[in-house]
């Protein structure tokens, strides 16, 4: 287990190589997925220094707010509503190069610009997102979709 994030700066894919073993080591060998969202959020927070970063479980038909670095966050998002519920409900990652152009965007912090949400899944059935803000715009592409998706394949639920 680690204890410590080596963080690297520079170019983007050298940063996510460098953190993917990283996130791995700290979820060898521990169980708890609470525990395994947490550390998983904080490794990429630090790295990248986003906005907000965090996951969102589906519970009784709704995304309810789970482990999460940044400010507060909505506690509760239906299914297809904003960027986090359209992404479930499509079971799709979707990237949001301005939130203030995306139909129906929930706006919990005015600060949040881009964004870029990936669904947790098991055994074919989405049972969670991933949801990345950035206070600047036009911040994910297909590079962070790319990593993003190997690091929920290293969640086990």
């Amino acid at each position: 287990m680690a204890e410590d994030l080596q963080i690297v700066t520079g170019d983007k894919i050298e940063q996510y190589q460098n953190l993917i073993p990283q996130i791995k080591g700290l979820l060898t060998g521990e169980p708890d997925l609470i525990a395994n969202l947490a550390n998983v959020t904080a490794a990429l927070k630090e790295q990248f220094g986003w906005f907000w970063v965090g996951f969102y479980i589906v519970k009784k038909n709704e995304l309810v707010l789970g482990p999460f670095q940044g400010p507060v966050a909505c506690t509760r998002i239906k299914k297809g509503r904003g960027v986090c519920g359209s992404s479930w409900a499509k079971a799709e990652t979707l990237i949001v190069p301005d939130v203030e152009q995306f139909p129906g965007h929930i706006a919990c912090s005015s600060l949040s610009k881009s964004e870029i949400v990936l669904p947790l899944f098991k055994d074919g059935m989405v049972w969670g997102v991933l949801d990345v803000d950035s206070a600047q715009l036009d911040q994910f592409d297909a590079t962070d979709k790319i990593y993003l998706e190997q690091i929920l394949a290293l969640i086990e639920l």
